[in-house]
């Protein structure tokens, strides 16, 4: 059963990826960074940032602690020493974005589409990544160290991920 909801998140991203959505149905509230903005070791902590967007932006060592990223977007960003723990990116879409040195403790990443991203020396302890979608080899990376139960969801980490 998980590999058929796998096979259609990968299908329905393909889709999107090869035909987005006209600009008429992005949000005007929406707040985009790109590589140019100033936003490295920003504070967005507990701020709400449903629908961001952050497109090529260096993100080193921002802080997104306990901030609503419901359907938040990271795009080719670097996410190296960022702080997200408690934050809820559930929906969201992190395309090639590089977790490094970052805390995802915590987190709600449910439904969340995470392909071609990276998460070298994380802290994963209580994050919910139900029905997420990452890249196998990840997956088999992340759950070498998988432990813990996230407060809000009350998921246990290692099952979320599909460990074995």
């Amino acid at each position: 059963m998980r590999y058929w909801r796998v096979l259609a998140s990968f299908v329905l991203a393909m889709i999107l990826l090869l035909f987005p959505l006209s600009a008429e149905a992005a949000s005007s509230s929406s707040i985009t960074r790109s590589a140019g903005d100033e936003v490295a070791r920003k504070d967005f902590s507990g701020q709400s940032l449903i629908g961001a967007e952050f497109t090529n932006a260096d993100l080193e060592n921002a802080n997104f602690s306990d901030a609503d990223l419901r359907g938040g977007v990271f795009n080719g960003t670097v996410l190296e020493g960022v702080n997200l723990h408690g934050v809820d990116f559930s929906n969201g879409i992190a395309y090639l974005a590089k977790f490094k040195n970052a805390n995802l403790s915590d987190a709600v990443l449910t439904d969340a589409m995470m392909l071609r991203s990276t998460f070298d020396n994380v802290d994963i302890t209580g994050t919910d990544f139900t029905n997420a979608v990452l890249d196998g080899p990840q997956v088999k990376k992340l759950c070498t160290k998988a432990s813990g139960v996230n407060s809000k969801t009350g998921v246990d980490t290692r099952e979320s991920l599909g460990c074995k």
